[in-house]
Formats: structure tokens, sequence, C-alpha cells
């Protein structure tokens, strides 16, 4: 069975850093591209980051450009975001996505719609 297990989220003060892990089982994922989402309240999910498969490019949203990095250790199907510079609007439950089918260039993969599974989310929360 496929699964996505997020960590590492937590309450931290502004300007500070985190690092959150997205643990992928069930299949391999090597190949396959990844992201991060996150949901803050009463809002709706919006993209973070994303990262393809075997290249390991990346791709961010501006809110995060500059501040966040993501990356992957296709050895133990992993994916990270390192967060710097935390701000308080970066309050919001982050969560992991993969792409199960094969990839290709016409995905977006700063649409919520184009991965196939998620996982629980993990809360952070940044004070001011």
């Amino acid at each position: 069975q496929v699964h996505l297990l997020e960590s590492g989220g937590r309450s931290v003060q502004a300007g500070g850093s985190l690092n959150l892990s997205c643990a992928a089982s069930g299949r391999t994922y090597a190949g396959y591209p990844m992201a991060w989402f996150r949901q803050a309240p009463g809002k709706e999910r919006t993209f973070v980051g994303a990262i393809t498969g075997l290249e390991g490019v990346t791709f961010y949203a501006d809110s995060v450009k500059g501040r966040f990095i993501i990356s992957r250790d296709n050895a133990d199907d992993t994916v990270y975001l390192r967060q710097n510079n935390l701000k308080p609007e970066d309050t919001a439950v982050y969560y992991c996505a993969a792409v199960l089918s094969p990839p290709d260039a016409k995905m977006d993969l700063t649409s919520a719609l184009t991965y196939d599974i998620w996982g629980q989310g993990t809360q952070v929360t940044v004070s001011s």
C-alpha cells in the first residue's frame, strides 16, 4: 500500500528554521515528481514547491522562493523541505504529495490535481 508520512513540523519563532521530511513507502518513488503544499486555517491548499524524479529539478511558489529548499533522497524514498527565515504567514499544515503515473512534460507540478497520493500533514506554527 502506497503511503506518505510527513514529520518535522512544530512551533517556532519568526526568523527560525525547520526541516520537514516526507517518507514514502509501498513502492519506489525515485522517478516520480513529489511536492509540498500547505493549507492555512480557513484557506485553500496552495502549492509550496515540487521536485522532479530523477533529475531533481525544483519549482517554488513566489512566496517561499529564496527561503525554502526542496530536496530528495531517492535511495530512501524521502523528500525534504528546508524552511529558512520563517514568517508568521508560513503558519499552515504542510502536506507531501506524489505522482504515481509516469511523468510527462505536460504535467502542471504546481497543481494539486496532478498528484495521486497525499500524506496526513504536519503542522508548522510561526509566532512573531
